[in-house]
């Protein structure tokens, strides 16, 4: 099958609108305005914020569709990197023939609209790491170990940039929910305990560990289940289910054959004044410290089973992270999206320590802007 580009595979005004408005300067948005904004989820403020992503999203959008058309070493023509950029394309014309929004029935309209946006790319990551899996076949592999800067730069933008669409539409559809749990805006929970999201991630990890293996280390936590900072649970709950999800992997396939009990994953939750860290600490051999570097790239998939066209890729953020060797690169840059980060120690030998930090006061104080 030959590469179309957008212009062939599509009518040409459509093509000189996805240009026309990927041209166009985004708007930030800040975590405090729709802090202060989502609090009081009224008919009117509704409105304005649909009004807002009307506007917003397919700016944001085509210029996903037009950077996915212009990637180095083919990329752009492998199937499954097409596949991705029309379902950009598809999400791009539905946003722009969708009238201008001026009650409230043609809120709720666009809110469906949207919700069916987001579902169509749930699977953006996995069917990324197809197309990657595609290149990276017909390549010399030492091209592949040295040069592919350009498609790792592109892949950091284009996944937060994804996580920033997402976040808006999801806040957006969130606003609706009509019985909304206590403390919750949206997707933020203003009094969010991370050790009890650590406690769920880590019981979700384990569950996938004991399905794979037919048996998984323990997990202690350590912290105060009583202390809680403002920030977006479902992020959090990805971030530690991939890392929980690494360190018992590594741990069960050290002690797999062993007569030693495997040795319990460690997450410390320490709350600052101005930082909250959670640790996770393994003793599953650590790494070799020439593979640190690879350790957040997105060409060092290993995935057990080669990825598929066809296979049921899962429909949830978290089903399509497992396995595509995805998931430290891709919880950095949830941690970064909020001004945090992740950073990684190996002691080669004896284990791995993760370390994700978020700053509280630059949370509290709503200074992060969505724009990506």
């Amino acid at each position: 099958m030959t590469a179309k580009k957008i212009a062939e595979s599509f009518s040409k005004s459509l093509f000189d609108e996805v240009h026309k408005w990927g041209s166009l300067k985004q708007t930030g948005v800040t975590l405090r305005y729709m802090m202060e904004f989502g609090s009081k989820p009224t008919d009117r403020n509704l409105l304005i914020s649909a009004q807002f992503l009307h506007k917003e999203l397919p700016i944001r959008i085509a210029r996903r569709a037009i950077e996915l058309e212009t990637l180095p070493y083919g990329l752009s023509d492998k199937p499954a990197v097409l596949k991705v950029r029309d379902w950009y394309v598809d999400s791009f014309r539905d946003l722009r023939s969708f009238p201008d929004v001026k009650d409230k029935n043609d809120e709720l309209g666009f809110t469906q609209m949207i919700k069916m946006i987001k579902v169509r790319h749930n699977n953006v990551v996995p069917m990324m790491a197809l197309g990657v899996q595609q290149l990276k076949k017909g390549m010399d592999p030492k091209i592949v170990d040295e040069d592919l800067v350009e498609v790792h730069q592109f892949l950091d933008r284009f996944y937060m940039s994804r996580i920033g669409i997402r976040m808006l539409i999801g806040q957006h559809v969130a606003l609706h929910d009509p019985n909304p749990p206590p403390d919750r805006i949206g997707y933020i929970h203003t009094k969010m305990s991370p050790v009890e999201v650590a406690r769920s991630a880590s019981e979700d990890a384990r569950a996938i560990c004991m399905r794979h293996y037919g048996s998984a280390p323990e997990i202690d936590i350590y912290g105060d289940p009583n202390f809680t900072f403002p920030y977006v649970p479902s992020h959090l709950q990805l971030m530690v289910f991939e890392l929980v999800k690494n360190s018992l992997r590594a741990v069960q396939e050290r002690y797999v054959d062993s007569d030693k009990v495997a040795p319990p994953i460690r997450i410390i939750v320490a709350d600052g004044i101005e930082d909250v860290t959670i640790k996770v600490s393994d003793e599953g051999g650590g790494i070799p410290r020439s593979g640190l570097p690879k350790i957040f790239t997105y060409l060092y998939s290993t995935a057990e089973n080669p990825l598929d066209e066809h296979a049921d890729l899962g429909i949830g953020d978290n089903v399509t992270m497992a396995g595509y060797g995805y998931g430290l690169p891709i919880s950095r840059l949830y941690a970064r999206y909020f001004g945090g980060d992740l950073q990684i120690i190996s002691m080669e030998g004896y284990g791995m320590l993760f370390s994700l930090r978020f700053s509280i006061l630059a949370f509290h104080h709503g200074m992060f802007v969505i724009y990506s």
